[in-house]
């Protein structure tokens, strides 16, 4: 199994609705920019992004805004 810190993004889906107002990326330096997608739930292509924020100590993304995902849903964060 390869480490999430080692994948250029990382798809996350739900089971029930959700307000997210921070992330943790294990192993991601402090300043690395991550954008946000909404995904099809049926296709999982990228749809829009969502949100745009930076890594912070530990790793911890906190959101300007939190992210609302429904149930089913899905989302994916890309790290540039």
């Amino acid at each position: 199994m390869m480490s999430l810190y080692r994948e250029s993004h990382f798809t996350f889906r739900f089971a029930d609705d959700r307000i997210i107002p921070r992330f943790h990326l294990e192993g991601i330096e402090i300043g690395r920019n991550v954008s946000v997608f909404r995904l099809d739930p049926v296709t999982g292509a990228w749809l829009n992004l969502i949100a745009s924020a930076t890594t912070g100590k530990g790793g911890w993304v906190d959101m300007a805004e939190p992210i609302m995902v429904r149930a089913g849903g899905g989302s994916r964060d890309e790290r540039l």
